[in-house]
C-alpha cells in the first residue's frame, strides 16, 4: 500500500501571509496526513500526542499515519444495524451443519501441533477447531481490511468508540514497532479483528502465542499459532479443564421457569428442581461439582441447556449466547456427538421496531428491561418472564411475535 510523504507544513502554516512573522518549526502533529476530511485530520493531529504518551514510537507514528484517510466502507458497516434480528435457531443452524462439521474434521488434520496445544492449555481440540470455524471458516475468511485504517476511521468518525478504537490503534502500532507483524500483515475484519482466530490487537499483544516455534506469533499464516492463541485466550477467560461447556437437558412439567438464567447450582440441585440430562447419562465428576445455569434460548418450544463456566469462557470471544452455543455445539459434533434431542424450532425474526416497542411497553408496565435499544439480552428476558408470570402466561422469557403483540396492546403502543 503506497504511503504519501508527510506535509512539510500544516495547512495553517502554509496560509500565512508573506509579511507574517516566521512560524516556529512544524510540530509532529502538524506533519500528519493528506486526508481531504477536515474532521478526520483534526482527530489525527490530536491523536498523535495521545499515542506518544501511550508509548507508541514516534518513528512508527510518522511512518504509519502518513497520508492516512478514513475508510468509507468501515463507516458504512458501523452505521448499519440489521432491521431484523437473526433468531438463535437460525444462527446455530448456519454454524452447525454437515458442511461445517465435515470441513472442520478435515481441516484439523492439517494442524499437527493440535494435540500438543490441547495438552498444554487443557482446552479440547474440538473447541479450538470450532472457534476457528466460527471466526474465519477455518482460515478461509480472515478479512481484507487494513486494521490500522479501520481503527483510525472508527476513532475519528464514531465518538462512542473513540477511546476503544484508539487503544486498538495504539496496539496495532506497537505490534508494528516491535516487529511482531508488518503493516501489510495487519489485515482483518472491518471492526479490526485479525487472523485465523480473529484477535483484536490489544488481545494479540497480551495473548498471541508462537506455537510453531518460528520466533514470533503469526495468527494469519500459522494455524497452530492461531489456535494456541485462542486456547490462551480461553484459559485467561476462565476455562476449566475437564469440565463440559454445557449439556442439553429436559424439564419436568412442574419445573419453575422463573429459575431460567437465574441461580448457578450443581447438577444435583437442578435434578431436585426437575432437570435431567436429555441423553440420560450420568454426570462426570468434574461436571457434577460445577455450578451451572439453565437457559432456554428459544423458550419452551426449543432445547434447554445447563451451561457451565466454560460456556462463559467461550463468551470471552463474543459475549453472545448464540455464539457460545454455536461454538459448543459445533465442537460436540466434531467430537462425534449426535444432534440435539430437542430440535431447534423455526423462529420468526423480529424487527428492530418491534423489539424496541416490546421493551418500551415492559418499562411502561413496571417491568424494567433496561434501555429500549432493541437488543434482547438477559435484562429484557428477565423483565419479560416477570410480566408473563404476572399475566398467567408461560414465563419462559421468549419474545415471540405473539408476545410483542400482547405487550403492544397492553402498553398502548401502535400495532
Amino acid at each position: 500500500m503506497q504511503r504519501r510523504s508527510f506535509l512539510a507544513l500544516s495547512l495553517a502554516s502554509c496560509a500565512q501571509p508573506a509579511t507574517a512573522q516566521p512560524a516556529a518549526g512544524p510540530q509532529p502533529s502538524d506533519l500528519l496526513g493528506a486526508s481531504g476530511d477536515p474532521a478526520f485530520l483534526a482527530w489525527l493531529n490530536s491523536y498523535y500526542g495521545r499515542a506518544l504518551a501511550a508509548g507508541v514510537p514516534r518513528q512508527v507514528l510518522d511512518r504509519e499515519l502518513s497520508g492516512l484517510s478514513p475508510d468509507p466502507q468501515v463507516v458504512v458497516h458501523d452505521a448499519t444495524q440489521p432491521e431484523f434480528a437473526r433468531p438463535v435457531s437460525d444462527y446455530v443452524r448456519g454454524a452447525v451443519n454437515s458442511g461445517t462439521v465435515e470441513k472442520g474434521k478435515a481441516r484439523r488434520l492439517d494442524v499437527a501441533l493440535l494435540p500438543k496445544i490441547e495438552a498444554d492449555y487443557g482446552v479440547p481440540a474440538d473447541i479450538l477447531v470450532a472457534i476457528w470455524g466460527m471466526e474465519s471458516g477455518y482460515g478461509a475468511g480472515m478479512g481484507g481490511f487494513d486494521v490500522v485504517r479501520s481503527f483510525a476511521t472508527l476513532a475519528a468518525e464514531t465518538p462512542r468508540r473513540q477511546a476503544w478504537a484508539e487503544d486498538q490503534l495504539n496496539a496495532c502500532l506497537k505490534i508494528i514497532g516491535s516487529g511482531a507483524a508488518t503493516r501489510a500483515q495487519l489485515k482483518g475484519s472491518w471492526a479490526g479483528a485479525m487472523g485465523q482466530t480473529q484477535l483484536l490487537p490489544t488481545t494479540f499483544l497480551t495473548t498471541a502465542v508462537d506455537a510453531d516455534g518460528d520466533g514470533k506469533p503469526d495468527i494469519w499464516g500459522s494455524s497452530a499459532d492461531a489456535l494456541a492463541s485462542a486456547a490462551n485466550l480461553l484459559v485467561k477467560g476462565g476455562w476449566q479443564k475437564h469440565q463440559s461447556w454445557a449439556r442439553e437437558v429436559v424439564l419436568a412439567h412442574h419445573f419453575d421457569l422463573m429459575l431460567c438464567e437465574g441461580p448457578k447450582q450443581i447438577p444435583s440441585w437442578w435434578a431436585d428442581q426437575g432437570v435431567s440430562r436429555a441423553d440420560g447419562l450420568l454426570w462426570r465428576e468434574a461436571d457434577a461439582a460445577a455450578q451451572a445455569q439453565l437457559v432456554l434460548p428459544c423458550g419452551v418450544s426449543g432445547p434447554a441447556f445447563l451451561i457451565f463456566p466454560n460456556h462463559f469462557a467461550i463468551r470471552t470471544y463474543n459475549n453472545s449466547l448464540a455464539y457460545a452455543l454455536s461454538v459448543g455445539l459445533l465442537a460436540d459434533r466434531l467430537g462425534g456427538a449426535p444432534p440435539l434431542v430437542t430440535p431447534w424450532p423455526h423462529e420468526t425474526p423480529l424487527s428492530l421496531a418491534d423489539r424496541i416497542a416490546a421493551q418500551t411497553a415492559l418499562g411502561k408496565l413496571g417491568f424494567n428491561p433496561g434501555i429500549p435499544d432493541g437488543a434482547v439480552g438477559i435484562g429484557t428476558r428477565q423483565a419479560l418472564r416477570a410480566w408473563q408470570k404476572a399475566r398467567g402466561l408461560t414465563p419462559d422469557g421468549y419474545l415471540s411475535p405473539d408476545m410483542v403483540a400482547k405487550l403492544k396492546a397492553e402498553g398502548g403502543a401502535p400495532s
